[in-house]
């Protein structure tokens, strides 16, 4: 397997205010969110990084797109540092996530052209990729409805696709099904699996067990801010369901850290 993604030792802490101190153990003024935190993705696969809220999968994501400057360690995405060399980095990804906000007063056809000039992507090119990711996406008959006249399954949808205007080898999404029904919800797993076999690689992070199940190679467990098991899916498992593999690892973890 082609090696795309390496995440050395990643970590990352936040300094408290003083109300959250007050609701702290022990009065901490800082939390580790990302604690040495490394693995690997692989071109052509669907990782997932599966954790509880506040677990460190957001905080991780957003190290990847260069989003947040990482405190100690690093990761290379097909050999670029997301510390050194964010502009490449941000070349060849795109990150989704359920805080991308739309401006309601634009159209999907406006916003498509907008986010592909920021990529510099040719005019023809651009008009190719928008016919066939509005018609992939049922968003054909919407281009010209303002975002704030659109139902949330189709600005999700939306968001989706300003995300890969320039069509990057390596998709982060953060929770992609949150708040979803369960029409728009199989239209993005199904893209999810239809990225892997185009040969991109996805990264997926999420706390529903059902959808690492039905999408995912491999899996990273986060607890605590920690990585406590990650390897492919059926060995993270092994024999169990997901669901019931994930608990056992919690209770050793957080009983193991009393």
């Amino acid at each position: 397997m082609e090696e795309i993604l390496r995440v050395e030792h990643l970590s990352k802490s936040f300094r408290l205010s003083a109300k959250q101190q007050q609701l702290e153990k022990a009065g901490e003024k800082i939390r580790h969110a990302v604690n040495d935190v490394s693995f690997s993705a692989y071109r052509g696969e669907i990782f997932g990084l599966l954790g509880p809220n506040g677990a460190g999968k957001t905080t991780t994501m957003r190290m990847l797109a260069t989003l947040l400057r990482p405190d100690s360690g690093d990761a290379f995405l097909d050999g670029a540092s997301i510390r050194t060399q964010e502009t490449e980095v941000r070349s060849k990804l795109a990150f989704l996530t359920g805080e991308l906000k739309l401006e309601d007063c634009f159209t999907p056809d406006y916003l498509f052209n907008f986010f592909s000039d920021l990529h510099g992507i040719d005019p023809a090119v651009r008009e190719k990729r928008k016919q066939a990711l509005f018609s992939r996406f049922g968003i054909d008959e919407f281009a010209q409805t303002k975002v704030a006249n659109l139902s949330q399954g189709m600005k999700q949808k939306v968001s989706i696709v300003v995300s890969i205007v320039h069509d990057p080898n390596v998709i982060i999404f953060d929770e992609p099904t949150n708040g979803l029904d369960v029409l728009t919800a199989k239209v993005v797993t199904d893209y999810l699996l239809e990225l892997k076999q185009r040969g991109k690689t996805v990264l997926v992070s999420t706390h529903i067990f059902s959808l690492i199940e039905k999408v995912c190679d491999r899996v990273g467990v986060l607890i605590g801010g920690k990585m406590v098991l990650c390897d492919t899916l059926a060995a993270v498992c092994a024999g169990k369901s997901l669901e019931d593999r994930f608990f056992d690892l919690y209770a050793e973890t957080v009983g193991a850290g009393k």
